[in-house]
């Protein structure tokens, strides 16, 4: 969407608070013995009680109300009694949800616990290249020149970015123009990043894989050549300047 008025800012704005709570007290209430399920419960309770609506369940039936993958899981894993968290576990955890007809989305990787699997590097690198890709974003910068930018930072630090996973316009909905942020430079992109709009911006940064591939559970992706992946994401707002973070309260920066 295209912020016009003050009133859109403020529902976004408090859209974007909502999930970005949620996702930062989930993280602090995960740990070792808790099920998937058991953290997604919490992530909805949260929601509910500001008034907001898990976002894949509501568009896509999704089974469960927050997006919570493990290990070898790059996205969209689905919440279960019988995943059981452990030290040193890799989770990512994505939230999107609706507040007042605005949606916000936001998610972060993490470690559960000492860094027993080494994956904390692959993490900053996530978060850095995030933050110097939004920090790059404003009108008339070209959306491919960005995926160029996360594509050439990955590569620096030694890792690949997954090519079929995606940023995206959000805010009347969950997906909306333009319809794809790519990690890569998609030379066919030609479409530049408009003032006032409102984008999710996403890293997927992996050890091993270029691609994900869907599981036979209909949602959970994995990578097609194995290893992890790493994913940091914030909803924005471009302006002729630096950007407006409007989920930095989730802060996954730090």
């Amino acid at each position: 969407m295209s912020i016009t008025k003050e009133s859109e800012l403020m529902g976004m704005t408090k859209a974007s608070e909502a999930v970005a709570l949620t996702l930062k007290e989930m993280r602090k209430f995960a740990r070792p013995g808790m099920t998937t399920k058991e953290l997604d419960n919490y992530g909805a309770q949260i929601l509910n009680d500001m008034g907001a609506t898990s976002a894949p369940n509501l568009t896509y039936g999704f089974p469960g109300y927050t997006c919570i993958s493990v290990n070898n899981e790059f996205c969209h894993g689905i919440p279960s009694h019988k995943r059981i968290l452990n030290e040193g576990d890799l989770i990512n955890i994505d939230v999107s949800a609706e507040l007042n007809g605005f949606w916000s989305d936001n998610g972060g990787s993490f470690v559960l616990g000492p860094d027993v699997h080494q994956h904390q590097k692959l993490i900053e690198a996530s978060k850095q290249i995030l933050y110097k890709a939004i920090y790059n974003i404003k009108g008339g910068v070209r959306i491919a020149d960005i995926g160029f930018l996360i594509e050439a930072e990955a590569k620096k630090r030694g890792y690949r970015v997954i090519k079929n996973l995606t940023g995206h316009g959000i805010g009347r909905s969950l997906h909306e123009e333009p319809g794809e942020i790519a990690n890569y430079r998609d030379r066919f992109n030609q479409t530049r990043f408009k003032k006032n709009s409102v984008v999710a911006i996403e890293t997927f940064i992996s050890t091993t894989s270029t691609y994900a591939n869907t599981l036979n559970d209909g949602w959970t992706m994995v990578g097609n050549n194995g290893g992890f992946m790493a994913q940091h994401e914030h909803t924005i707002v471009v302006t002729d300047g630096e950007p407006i973070v409007l989920t930095e309260m989730n802060e996954i920066w730090n």
